[in-house]
């Protein structure tokens, strides 16, 4: 980790919650916010650190959210893409980091003390409202993890996870087909849907046709109609 010291303006604008806000109030967060370069792989914070009072925000790079069970086993969490926030203990909690925290590339993080947000959260109420956007539709995607974990079969997990990145970080098109902007490792799938890789790879291979997957975590969808139909039979 490197701490490059306060952030700039323009760099607070790139995070979601300061959306819209004036300039001269993101001049008085600039005093109280911090910028810290993490490289690939570096972990921000483990799973039950103690974390000061600040908001977490990543402005650049791409961080992986992962806690582990009492057996062992990891269970990736969800991806944190730049402009969003994390580690919400920090500052709405008991300070306890609820999960590890690890840079998937070359990332960076900016902190704010909790006393400097509160003040400008007093004079820009809908800043609180954006920040329970957030926190609220994390909370929809830990239901519907559980939910599925818990009444639906491997392959609709799968199905659904390549459906919501599609949404969340979009796609691109290749001469294959419809090809997901974000790289997904069978073990990253694997530990997202609750089953084992070698469970992961036979489930590929049953919508062979349908979705393509490359080593190193590339997915082509070749028709997402028919990908949406296996769901579907599954569920009728």
């Amino acid at each position: 980790m490197i701490v490059k010291g306060c952030s700039s303006i323009a760099q607070l604008q790139k995070i979601f919650i300061f959306k819209d806000l004036a300039i001269i109030q993101l001049e008085s967060l600039v005093p109280f916010s911090y910028i810290r370069e993490y490289q690939q792989d570096e972990i921000v914070m483990h799973e039950g650190d103690c974390l000061p009072e600040q908001l977490h925000a990543l402005i650049a790079g791409k961080l992986e959210i992962k806690k582990t069970a009492a057996n062992g086993k990891e269970t990736v969490v969800r991806f944190i893409p730049a402009g969003e926030l994390f580690a919400a203990p920090a500052i709405f909690g008991n300070g306890i980091s609820p999960a590890t925290v690890i840079c998937q590339i070359e990332s960076q993080v900016l902190t704010i003390e909790r006393e400097a947000l509160l003040k400008i959260i007093s004079q820009s109420p809908e800043i609180s409202l954006r920040i329970l956007e957030v926190f609220n539709q994390r909370l929809q995607q830990l239901h519907n993890t559980v939910h599925g974990l818990i009444s639906e079969r491997a392959i609709v997990r799968l199905v659904r996870l390549i459906q919501y990145y599609r949404e969340s970080d979009g796609t691109h098109l290749q001469t294959e087909g419809d090809c997901l902007n974000i790289r997904l490792p069978l073990y990253q799938i694997a530990r997202s849907i609750g089953i084992t890789y070698e469970e992961c790879v036979r489930m590929f291979h049953k919508i062979k046709g349908i979705v393509i997957y490359k080593r190193g975590g590339t997915i082509i969808v070749q028709d997402w109609d028919k990908l949406e139909l296996v769901i579907q039979e599954l569920l009728s």
